[in-house]
């Protein structure tokens, strides 16, 4: 009975290790920027524009909010998302985005 109890443990125990392996290398893929699925290139903060090379963009600091614009909007097009936005800039009301109005990106 311990050669099999043994054994058992043995291959739970190698089971357990490709998992781990396996959560472990979907953590590090999922952090580098991997595939989204949404087709977007805001994820990984590369942009492609035309026949260009991917190239890497900084945010602006500031965003001068235009008439029309929303925080999602704005989030779109500088590549920053809204909750970083809206964590930079606590006074604003979404809801209200005022022309003229300038939001802290960095």
């Amino acid at each position: 009975m311990e050669k099999s109890s043994s054994a058992a443990a043995r291959s739970l125990a190698a089971i357990a290790l490709i998992c781990g392996v396996l959560v472990l290398l979907v953590v590090v893929v999922s952090s580098l920027g991997g595939d989204s699925g949404d087709g977007g290139p805001h994820r990984s903060g590369v942009t492609r524009t035309g026949g260009e090379h991917a190239k890497k963009h900084r945010a602006p600091a500031v965003y001068v909010v235009e008439n029309g614009d929303t925080l999602t909007s704005i989030a779109h097009e500088t590549g920053v998302p809204v909750v970083r936005i809206q964590r930079l800039n606590p006074e604003i009301d979404p809801q209200v985005l005022v022309s003229g109005e300038k939001l802290k990106l960095r």
